[in-house]
């Protein structure tokens, strides 16, 4: 708390007293009850004065600990919003990634498919025409064979 004019104006009403006492005390003279509650007065006016400046010094300390507070509720609440910014970025390219990723997954699924259907196609191809020359082979074979049991019939039949 500040000083007023009354704190000074009291302080000016009992110093006279306070000399006369100082002067009384020094010189060896008895202190009366009234000169022992001056004195008491002042040690009390000056015991508030300190209190008065303690108090001063807690306020102030209070206002500066409310204002680091206030400025880290602040850091605070920017850090929230920072994470959450960045975790609603994250979270938007983790599904942008994963969409991509299903996107060639499902394009190269498609192509594989694409290509096992060409593939096993030329296979059945293959395997076609593997038959084919086989059967073709073996009538050639057939027909020699019949053909030569036929002359050689013919030929035992002459003799």
């Amino acid at each position: 708390m500040n000083k007023t004019k009354v704190d000074d104006m009291l302080i000016e009403m009992i110093a006279p007293k306070l000399k006369e006492i100082e002067e009384k005390f020094s010189g060896g003279g008895a202190l009366t009850q009234d000169d022992i509650n001056t004195l008491l007065l002042k040690s009390q006016y000056n015991h508030i004065n300190h209190l008065d400046t303690k108090l001063n010094e807690v306020v102030s300390s209070v206002f500066a600990l409310e204002k680091k507070f206030t400025h880290l509720e602040q850091n605070f609440s920017h850090l929230e919003q920072k994470v959450s910014s960045d975790i609603a970025n994250l979270d938007q390219k983790l599904s942008s990634d994963m969409a991509n990723l299903e996107q060639k997954l499902s394009s190269d699924m498609a192509n594989l498919e694409q290509k096992v259907s060409s593939d096993i196609a030329n296979l059945e191809q293959k395997i076609e025409a593997t038959i084919q020359k086989a059967l073709n082979k073996n009538m050639m074979t057939l027909i020699v064979v019949i053909g030569a049991f036929l002359t050689l019939s013919k030929i035992i039949d002459k003799f």
